[in-house]
């Protein structure tokens, strides 16, 4: 019997949802396997074993090999579909979006939103937060002058790359910015909102 694919991952994290986003595009069945990252669960000698970094998400395959960081699982579980791109200058731009989203998209929206949304907004680390607003709203800028010019990142089709940076981008204001400001950052969310396997995070 062929055994499916298992995500462990924490259902509120923006980095586990990218892989239940692709998911539902290709239709590409897995088991979840949820993990409460606050209490420890991704330090238990047990998962370090499988991911030494103790992260999620994590993907295991069915022959029982491992593989951690999201955007890897992207491309991995995207390879050969028309996500990854349709031609080696494409398939180069999806990863420049994705290497944007970890370097300068994800320090600043993501990491704002865990200090809110998991901590609580400690008092401790409102200077922290505060810190990361600039870069944060020249992330969001870079993407919304692109916006403005195409439908999706890297052209008119929907990539791995839209998926990178749609899962932190639509609960950036949970972490206290501002998205009204950006029209096209808006009306893509809605396009990919509005995309027939949309799942939504909370759901």
């Amino acid at each position: 019997m062929n055994r499916k694919i298992k995500v462990y991952g924490d259902s509120i994290s923006g980095n586990c949802y990218k892989i239940k986003l692709l998911c539902s595009e290709l239709g590409i069945d897995y088991d979840w396997q949820e993990l409460d990252i606050l209490a420890g669960a991704a330090r238990t000698p047990e998962f370090l074993a499988m991911s030494p970094n103790g992260k999620v998400p994590l993907l295991e395959l069915a022959d029982g090999r491992y593989l951690a960081e999201s955007n890897a699982i992207l491309s991995y579980l995207g390879e050969g579909s028309r996500l990854a791109g349709t031609d080696r200058f494409e398939r180069a731009t999806v990863l420049q979006w994705m290497f944007f989203e970890q370097y300068s998209h994800e320090p600043y929206i993501a990491t704002s939103r865990f200090i809110v949304r998991y901590l609580g907004n400690p008092p401790e680390r409102r200077a922290d937060l505060e810190q990361k607003k600039a870069p944060g709203n020249r992330a969001l800028e870079v993407m919304d002058r692109q916006l403005l010019k195409t439908p999706f990142l890297t052209g008119d089709s929907f990539t791995l790359a839209d998926i990178a940076l749609f899962a932190y981008t639509h609960v950036a204001e949970e972490g206290g910015f501002t998205l009204d400001d950006w029209r096209g950052i808006g009306t893509w969310l809605a396009r990919i909102m509005s995309r027939p396997n949309y799942k939504p995070m909370y759901s």
